[in-house]
């Protein structure tokens, strides 16, 4: 996508990290320990596993990270084909990911936190979320909004760091308007987490939090369709 296309999508980007937020504070604080956006963090959970340090679920892992792959290999095959035909792929896949997301809402039904030891009901919500997540990923990529991945922050706080006064370092952006587009990136990641962290604390079900995660998906595809038209 080119950079004044992608530049339009950014509040749908940012929009979307919070989702991404509230999600994995289901997925560490209910379903889990277990990550279903942020693989990185699965890839050391099943490494922490295998040698048995941490008491650390393998399925859990496992499940989300097989998933994720299955979604991001459904979500790129499927936005293609969409857009070879000219339908509005972004809506399509937002659509899609907020329907997979309301399935593990309901997968989770009346579902008590895991309490570190998942069981097949808890595996099986997480592995619904990563195939979510893995459309996400795909989508986030094919729209490439600058600094805002939707998934993770890491890149984005380096850029934000490395590319201020403070780093210096013109290749990470000093001097160009990109610290807005970063900070906001991290904040939505962080607002999200606290708002579903606050949500459980208050008594709230993983049930409830992902059916107002999907509800936040759908009004981002419905704020683009409004401004598309």
């Amino acid at each position: 996508m080119e950079p004044k296309q992608a530049d339009r999508f950014v509040q749908h980007a940012v929009l979307l990290t919070v989702t991404t937020g509230m999600i994995e504070a289901v997925s560490l604080l209910a379903l889990g320990p277990v990550f279903t956006a942020m693989q990185t963090g699965d890839v050391l959970f099943l490494a922490f596993g295998a040698v048995g340090e941490g008491g650390l679920s393998l399925s859990a892992p496992v499940a989300s990270l097989s998933a994720f792959a299955v979604g991001t290999a459904v979500g790129a095959r499927m936005e293609t084909r969409l857009q070879s035909h000219r339908h509005r792929w972004f809506r399509l896949a937002l659509a899609v990911e907020a329907g997979l997301i309301c399935v593990a809402a309901l997968t989770a039904w009346d579902l008590p936190r895991s309490g570190g030891v998942p069981t097949a009901r808890h595996v099986a919500a997480t592995a619904v979320l990563a195939l979510a997540m893995g459309i996400r990923g795909v989508t986030a990529m094919r729209v490439a909004v600058p600094d805002v991945p939707t998934t993770l922050v890491t890149r984005t706080m380096t850029a934000m760091i490395g590319g201020s006064v403070v780093g210096h370092d013109a290749a990470l952006g000093y001097g160009k308007r990109a610290g807005l587009r970063r900070v906001a990136s991290i904040l939505a990641m962080f607002a999200g987490g606290v708002i579903g962290a606050l949500l459980l604390r208050a008594g709230q079900s993983a049930t409830v939090v992902l059916f107002a995660t999907a509800a936040m998906v759908v009004a981002v595809a419905v704020l683009h369709l409004t401004r598309t038209r």
